[in-house]
């Protein structure tokens, strides 16, 4: 099978490729340049795309560095910014595998006669289902909700059935350069020098909001109500006493709520932008509402996801993912 390998510069899409390479299959490397990164060092810096290449090198294999800055920039980063702008919360890392790395890299390779596209993901494919990765703790299953039946087709992601640490010893058992490598953890667009503040400063304006109660008294007041994501606690301006937790964002009235921790929970979430890894479900489902969090349990209908027991609410424009077991069976992105 003749099969691109997605190669980041870490160790997961550095052991994925190498499994490829062991199995006999005609494995091709390719490094995707979404940004052009200032720094020498972490996403799509020269750092990362030389270790990349390094391992290519040790594994014999061809290659390649695709530049798609522009379209990472209107699908992920642009969008990004807007969301804030309207007080969402978004998550930047789904929207990049839905239109850059399970979408215009499958569609490029499949034009270049690859079979697969393969990726360093902690998920599983088995006949068709989406499954979480066998390391619950790095599972990764979440952020690819989004890819349907074409998509998972034509992926593989031979590390999804290895723990970390089986990862780490592989690499270093092949004397890969990224084996001791650790695992990059925050959005690749926001510097750690600036932060998300002075990215969001660069792309929209930051206004200074109001911070009332639940009541509408005013508390306190944000700089810029733009960074403010339901469910914070500092930063709100609202001085000592009793801990207080933002429970919704109005970008209109530039509006923060404030309330305590009860306030902060919900028995229900209604979804948008669903998407559906075989078909649409109702029903009993498991809800996990983050990247890193655990399913809890729920039900499914319509549009609306209601909780077993009172959740903390989820800061709209996050992402709901639907299990059922170790299943992904879908979801959409948080309304109210």
């Amino acid at each position: 099978m003749k099969v691109l390998a997605a190669m980041s510069g870490g160790v997961d899409s550095s052991v994925a490729a190498a499994l490829l390479v062991e199995e006999g299959h005609d494995v091709t490397g390719v490094t995707l340049r979404l940004w052009d990164n200032p720094t020498d060092a972490g996403c799509c810096s020269v750092a990362e795309i030389d270790d990349a290449r390094c391992v290519a090198h040790v594994l014999g294999i061809d290659h390649l560095v695709w530049t798609f800055t522009e379209e990472f920039d209107a699908r992920v980063v642009a969008p990004y910014a807007a969301a804030h702008a309207e007080g969402l919360t978004p998550n930047p890392c789904i929207e990049c595998n839905r239109h850059l790395k399970f979408g215009r890299l499958l569609r490029r390779a499949r034009q270049l006669g690859f079979d697969a596209v393969a990726t360093g993901h902690h998920a599983r494919i088995v006949d068709g289902r989406l499954l979480r990765g066998a390391d619950l703790l790095k599972d990764q299953s979440y952020v690819l909700y989004v890819l349907g039946q074409d998509e998972l087709a034509q992926c593989r992601f031979p590390v999804g059935v290895m723990t970390k640490a089986e990862v780490r010893a592989k690499a270093a058992a092949l004397g890969l350069p990224t084996a001791d490598k650790p695992d990059s953890q925050d959005v690749c667009f926001v510097t750690t020098s600036g932060g998300r503040e002075a990215l969001l400063a660069s792309r929209i304006p930051l206004h200074p909001g109001r911070v009332v109660d639940t009541a509408g008294a005013d508390v306190g007041h944000v700089d810029a109500l733009e960074l403010v994501t339901v469910g914070q606690r500092r930063g709100l301006g609202t001085g000592g006493g009793a801990k207080r937790y933002a429970i919704s964002v109005d970008a209109v009235t530039r509006t923060v709520v404030v309330g305590d921790a009860g306030d902060l929970l919900s028995r229900s979430v209604r979804l948008t932008q669903l998407c559906w890894v075989r078909q649409p479900v109702e029903g009993p489902v498991g809800v996990q509402t983050s990247a890193h969090g655990d399913a809890v349990a729920g039900a499914f209908a319509g549009a609306t996801v209601t909780f077993a027991e009172s959740q903390r609410r989820v800061a709209p424009g996050q992402s709901v993912v639907l299990y059922r077991g170790d299943e992904v069976l879908g979801g959409g992105m948080a309304i109210e």
